[in-house]
């Protein structure tokens, strides 16, 4: 959630560039507590918003143009069209292609002033980019009172992402931006595009986020090959099922009785994915127990998979996780995204938070002489209006 002092700081530069009052919007990052990988099999995925957010001040203005400044990396552009110049920032191509999802629908748009913070991580795998999007989409809509409802103001911000900046992103980023409950994380259907609540309350715990601070090359490489071996064991499962559209049909029985038939490396994927779906399923049955023991040890399965089946885990990634086995605060850890690098998400009571911080710290730095960022996170609400 934006402090007051950011808040200060944006409006500050807006009327100092654009002479008036603007309105303020808060856009979150997201995490993704288990139900990884499951996305593109049209299956399960449990994220959550947090309270790390871009915050935007926009208003209209006469002249026609978009403005846009980023504090952040204190660059200022200017554009008569949604028209990507040459030399466009990153930023940029992020918020014009939302307002391009705009003209697409046949929404008349006049120009726009934009100043925009946040706190969200840059590569940490927060989704900073679909906050950014999404955060700017719904100010748009409501300045221009379109009325555009939530789920198509996602799939809008999906495709400027797809569109502008060039990367093919799930929907889940976005969703969580803009559907984002406080205290709340949410079942997501990648199939049917709907989700459920569920509660996950944060008396005593806190979701803490191990940075180790390299990707390695293969990430996007090795992310295409997943795909194709999992639509390889769906084309074999079909054989024996037409109906089977995905890995999100078949079941771990059938998966089982058909492990000498396909590839080895095959089953392997096709048995994580379906027994992470399995894993998603229970870890909402624990947040309704208030289990958080099973719903960490489910944590602790998911890695597994991640590390063991899928082979998308890392030395780096399998050495953070390890480091949390033997702390009896640290309920449950694991990769968190596509692989190959990024953050271990780590459930432990907050308490603990600042020992955690300095052993984590200290045994990755002594492991890998690499200093990890370290980020603590709680559950927040979704993209949102801030009144003055």
């Amino acid at each position: 959630m934006a402090n007051k002092v950011l808040h200060q700081r944006i409006e500050n530069k807006f009327v100092e560039l654009f002479k008036t009052k603007p309105r303020f919007f808060n856009a979150p990052g997201r995490i993704n507590l288990i139900g990884e990988h499951t996305d593109y099999n049209e299956g399960f995925v449990l994220p959550a918003a947090i309270d790390k957010s871009i915050l935007f001040a926009i208003e209209k203005n006469d002249e026609n143009l978009f403005r846009f400044y980023s504090i952040d990396f204190e660059e200022y552009e200017v554009f008569s069209d949604t028209r990507l110049l040459e030399k466009s920032a990153l930023w940029s191509k992020y918020l014009l292609g939302v307002l391009a999802q705009f003209e697409e629908a046949g929404l008349k748009l006049s120009g726009f002033d934009c100043v925009f913070a946040g706190d969200i991580p840059l590569g940490a795998g927060l989704s900073s980019s679909a906050a950014l999007e999404c955060g700017f989409a719904y100010g748009i809509n409501q300045l221009s009172s379109f009325d555009i409802p939530k789920f198509v103001m996602v799939k809008m911000a999906q495709k400027a992402e797809h569109e502008y900046a060039g990367v093919m992103c799930g929907i889940m980023d976005q969703y969580a931006s803009v559907f984002g409950e406080k205290d709340q994380v949410f079942l997501l259907d990648c199939r049917s595009n709907t989700h459920q609540y569920f509660p996950f309350k944060m008396d005593q715990y806190i979701l803490a986020l191990v940075d180790t601070k390299v990707k390695h090359s293969l990430a996007s490489s090795a992310y295409n090959q997943r795909r194709n071996e999992c639509e390889e064991g769906v084309q074999y499962f079909r054989k024996t099922n037409p109906e089977i559209q995905s890995l999100r049909d078949v079941s771990i029985t059938q998966i089982e009785e058909n492990k000498d038939q396909p590839k080895p490396i095959t089953y392997k994927r096709c048995k994580y994915v379906v027994e992470e779906n399995l894993r998603v399923e229970k870890a909402t049955q624990a947040l309704l127990n208030e289990d958080f023991d099973s719903f960490g040890h489910l944590m602790y399965q998911s890695h597994e998979g991640l590390q063991n089946l899928y082979e998308v885990s890392c030395k780096e990634l399998d050495f953070l996780v390890e480091q949390t086995r033997d702390l009896k605060q640290v309920k449950g850890a694991r990769m968190m995204g596509g692989g190959f690098g990024g953050c271990t998400l780590n459930l432990i009571e907050k308490s603990f938070a600042p020992e955690f911080e300095k052993l984590m710290f200290s045994k990755y730095k002594e492991e890998f002489g690499i200093e990890p960022h370290i980020y603590f996170v709680n559950i927040h609400s979704g993209v949102h209006e801030i009144s003055e």
